[in-house]
């Protein structure tokens, strides 16, 4: 099992120095394979692979006007190549758009070391290939398992951090088997409260930039007033950075504590399949959704959950969870947004929105996980199966067929209309 390990370092100015030199010759060097890749399929129809391109760094290293690329660890150039391979490889594979040149101005810089990296946990330093001196290092926890490779990186508001990959050699633990549906916990998440739980438990929104909202302002509105390319303008500019990365620390750290809380305490977790990137063309929710960090929340969930031995299960983005009464079935259509509570005209039970919609991502879950383990059709009250899928499921969108059934990959399911219901 291989784990990452994310550590502050602080180098000295003249480690700062060489570390700029690694930031900005393996960004060249991903910049020129880039542009050799491009040139080339454009000419011929075939690009270099990766391999052809890091036989042509030795010689580079020979010529007068790239003589400067031994001053860096050669594996960190070679490792640049290797990310350009895998972004080539998510772009033909349909994961991500068309790779893009590398800019210096970006905020975040980043250079591989694929071995040689050693740490010192008497003395607190860490040993990098290419440096005289080993760097002093904030172990907050010691590294379990044999070091793979590790990124050293920088952010906009100038701090410095390395990222262990380790693997411990261990298999994942067995997952248990689920009897009922009360080992499973629903996780209902919103703008208001942060989540809501199928047991009824609230967690609110701790809304760290929406806190910060009228510092961050004031700070932006005096560095419009600076002179562009001025002293005053990048001092600016670093508060701003070091606002926003307190931000994003207070955010991580809340998400790490509750997602892992979560998981050790359940046996499942379910969650249902939100389109935010959709939900974020809304420009009056597009701040306050993400603030709130539903992807990274759910993505902590997911490997968590493999990492103790639990199962991570999806309902389908489509499925009514809040306007469906989890006691009766009932559709409520009339269900807006506002509405935080609503009275089933069928059975005159009062739901809470969230709590409702948190029990039936629960209970549709369980279905789909039980089905797929039975790998026989359970039917829900009523006779008819729910528009579910377990995580991993690839057809997301079922096709419609002349039987009026839709066929969710080999899963027969209820097929829906033109007044079925959604989020």
């Amino acid at each position: 099992m291989i784990k990452a390990f994310k550590y502050r370092i602080y180098p000295t100015d003249d480690q700062k120095v060489l570390m700029s030199k690694h930031f900005g010759h393996c960004r060249w060097v991903y910049n020129w394979g880039l542009d050799t890749k491009s040139k080339s399929y454009t000419l011929t129809g075939k690009s270099p692979s990766k391999f052809d391109l890091s036989n042509l760094l030795p010689s580079m290293k020979k010529q007068e006007a790239t003589v400067w690329l031994k001053e860096v660890n050669s594996q960190s150039l070679q490792a640049s190549l290797e990310n350009l391979d895998m972004a080539f490889n998510a772009f033909f594979n349909k994961q991500s758009e068309f790779p893009k040149f590398k800019s210096k101005n970006n905020s975040k810089q980043t250079f591989t070391i694929p071995c040689g990296v050693e740490v010192d946990y008497d003395h607190g330093r860490v040993w990098l290939p290419k440096f005289k001196e080993a760097i002093k290092i904030k172990l907050s926890r010691k590294i379990v398992g044999r070091i793979t490779k590790s990124t050293v990186s920088r952010n906009a508001s100038g701090e410095y951090y390395i990222s262990i990959l380790a693997n411990d050699e261990l298999e994942l633990p067995t997952k248990p088997t689920l009897t009922d549906k009360h080992e499973v916990l629903g996780i209902d998440v919103g703008i208001k409260d942060f989540c809501t739980t199928s047991e009824g438990v609230v967690v609110e929104n701790p809304k760290f930039l929406r806190s910060t909202q009228e510092h961050l302002t004031l700070l932006q509105r005096k560095l419009s007033h600076k002179q562009k390319g001025s002293k005053n303008r990048k001092k600016a500019q670093l508060k701003i950075a070091k606002l926003h990365q307190t931000i994003v620390n207070k955010r991580t750290d809340f998400l790490h504590k509750l997602s892992t809380r979560l998981v050790r305490e359940n046996q499942a977790i379910a969650r249902e399949d939100l389109n935010v990137k959709g939900m974020m063309q809304n420009h009056k929710l597009a701040r306050a959704i993400s603030e709130v960090a539903w992807t990274q929340f759910d993505s902590m969930c997911e490997y968590k959950t493999e990492w103790y031995g639990k199962w991570y299960l999806q309902i389908g983005r489509f499925d009514a969870s809040s306007k469906t009464g989890n006691e009766c079935g009932h559709y409520y259509k009339e269900l807006t947004l506002d509405q935080r509570t609503w009275i089933c005209p069928t059975c005159g039970i009062v739901y809470d929105r969230e709590v409702n919609a948190a029990l039936n991502i629960r209970d549709w879950a369980f279905i789909t996980w039980n089905r797929e383990q039975n790998e026989i059709k359970i039917p829900t009250d009523g006779g008819k199966s729910k528009s579910v899928r377990l995580k991993g499921d690839k057809q997301r969108k079922p096709k419609k067929v002349a039987s009026g059934k839709v066929f969710a990959g080999q899963k027969d399911v209820s097929a829906r209309t033109s007044e079925s219901p959604t989020l």
